[in-house]
């Protein structure tokens, strides 16, 4: 059987499977059983064993845990309410201040935990119901905590990025802070819109009574529950960009900083404990399942000589190659909508790292892009991840069409982000350069 045709099934036969709705593991690791056995030799599922045990010693997915278990005992300790309430003090009585206010928090979320789902929810609990209380706008409110809670996806210390590196042999520490400078941007690009919709449309965001009038005594003590968090970007981030620690120790550390401020505020307490560890095994079990599947439908892939033959068909193609990247990018966003983001990277990582280094991009900067195109994907309608976190915050009286209307201007937003991203890449190869190793 042709390459051709192979690349063909192969395809058609993961996107059927996936429309049905199984778990994503199971199909990666059914097709690729399933192909091996009808267009290989059955002798060569030893390769899917020998992926199983790779990925049993990669010394890089001990940070995915830590990070975890960090993001989950920062989200059950209470240290996110504290810094809600300093946020609500410090911008609440300003014209879109609460909407401000809690992308400036996601942005701090983002920066301690990495994880879309905790910033979404945490969110959606919090803020959402203060914004609908002081009168704004359904639409402002869902879209910010939405777009704003992805931004775990960009800036470190990020999951996705870790699985990114491992996946195309990367620097993990500089594809973490080569996300840093593209996540403000986004979270800049957000705090401008919401502050000139806000003073165009008055009504979309009204000042009222109700909103907390602080003193600046008040005010400045509230800023001490930026102290932990602080200390805890600083650590994870300061020790990966100065050498200091690699970022699976960073992890390590901030696990520690976590726990901390988990018992300075006397939340340190086994129940808690507990539910962070069964959440944490949880969640980095289905990573793992997934991350064997896919090794093991990219293995076979390749074996049957699918990359090869794509790679030509791209070779083929007489059209600029931003054109190319173009496509990719698309072909990405679709991917957000039906798959999580794991394995979204474990399943064309390995198909387009070869197309990348042909075309003459730079890796880290491709995978920056990769990681924009997977943000809009969690927030495009209607399938989008991070509307259904956030779905299940809402009132009674708020659809889900209320949702996609507002996520519109912040998806039209991040398109702008990924547009700049694209035509300057020294936005993430700066940093990245000035690292310590």
């Amino acid at each position: 059987m042709s390459p051709t045709l192979i690349l063909v099934l192969m395809f058609g036969g993961l996107t059927a499977f996936l429309l049905t709705g199984l778990p994503v593991a199971f199909v990666l690791g059914g097709l690729s059983v399933l192909f091996t056995v009808l267009f290989w030799d059955a002798n060569a599922l030893v390769l899917l064993i020998l992926q199983i045990f790779d990925t049993m010693k990669s010394e890089a997915l001990l940070g995915i845990p830590l990070y975890i278990f960090m993001a989950v005992l920062l989200q059950r300790s209470g240290v996110i309410g504290d810094l809600y309430r300093a946020m609500e003090l410090w911008f609440g009585r300003l014209r879109g201040g609460l909407a401000i206010g809690t992308v400036v928090i996601c942005i701090l979320m983002a920066a301690m935990t990495g994880v879309v789902g905790a910033a979404v929810t945490a969110m959606g609990m919090l803020a959402l119901p203060e914004m609908l209380r002081r009168g704004y706008d359904a639409r402002l409110a869902t879209g910010t905590i939405c777009a704003s809670g992805t931004l775990g996806i960009l800036i470190p210390p990020s999951v996705l990025t870790i699985v990114y590196s491992v996946t195309a042999q990367v620097s993990i520490g500089k594809m973490l802070i080569a996300g840093i400078v593209p996540g403000l941007l986004l979270g800049g690009l957000y705090i401008l819109y919401i502050a000139v919709i806000c003073r165009l449309r008055p009504d979309m965001a009204p000042l009222r009574d109700e909103a907390p009038n602080a003193g600046r005594a008040e005010k400045l003590a509230s800023l001490r529950t930026l102290i932990l968090p602080t200390a805890i970007i600083v650590m994870v981030l300061g020790s990966i960009f100065f050498g200091i620690a690699t970022p699976t120790e960073a992890a390590a550390v901030g696990v520690a900083g976590a726990a901390l401020a988990a018992g300075l505020r006397g939340t340190l307490k086994w129940p808690i404990i507990s539910a962070a560890c069964t959440e944490t095994m949880t969640a980095t079990a289905m990573i793992l399942w997934i991350t064997l599947g896919a090794k093991a439908y990219v293995a076979i892939f390749t074996g049957l000589g699918g990359a090869d033959t794509l790679l030509g068909l791209i070779g083929a193609l007489q059209v600029n190659r931003y054109i190319i990247l173009a496509m990719m990018m698309v072909l990405l966003v679709f991917l957000g909508t039906v798959l999580d983001e794991i394995g979204i990277i474990l399943l064309t990582v390995p198909v387009f790292m070869p197309i990348v280094q042909h075309l003459g991009f730079d890796p880290i900067w491709f995978g920056i892009l990769f990681a924009l195109t997977i943000q809009m994907g969690y927030i495009s309608p209607p399938f989008g991840y991070t509307l259904f976190y956030i779905k299940s915050t809402l009132p009674a009286h708020i659809g889900m069409g209320t949702v996609y209307r507002g996520i519109l201007p912040f998806f039209a937003l991040q398109f702008i982000g990924l547009l700049i991203c694209t035509a300057f890449p020294g936005l993430m190869t700066w940093l990245p350069g000035l690292m310590g190793r």
